[in-house]
């Protein structure tokens, strides 16, 4: 899976920080994610303003997941779409559990009639 980092500069510590630690949430995945993308994107310029950080993932068979944070600091804006993409891949599993516990309503019927 490849990590894609954009708009940090030469920041490296936060760099390794952000491909730890979203490495360390797509691993508890059942499904090994295509492509992360984490942009950060300066808001207002050169005039000061908050730090965008979008993180965009890619899954098989799946349209993507996008989350964004808007914060001061590029780190702190990078916690804060880390907490929302934790909580979407949350609902996804959560999905795919409903999914399999109850049968789809025609393969049911066709169970019961076959």
């Amino acid at each position: 899976m490849a990590i894609g980092i954009r708009g940090l500069g030469r920041d490296r510590g936060l760099a390794s920080r952000v491909r730890g630690r979203v490495a360390k949430v797509l691993g508890r995945l059942s499904v090994r994610p295509v492509t992360a993308q984490v942009a950060f994107l300066d808001d207002n310029g050169p005039k000061g303003g908050g730090i965008r950080c979008a993180v965009t993932l890619r899954l098989p068979y799946r349209p993507p997941l996008r989350v964004e944070h808007t914060a001061g600091m590029p780190r702190l804006a990078f916690d804060g779409a880390l907490v929302a993409l934790e909580r979407q891949l949350e609902r996804y599993r959560e999905r795919q559990r409903q999914g399999r516990r109850r049968p789809k309503k025609y393969y049911a019927a066709q169970r019961l009639l076959g």
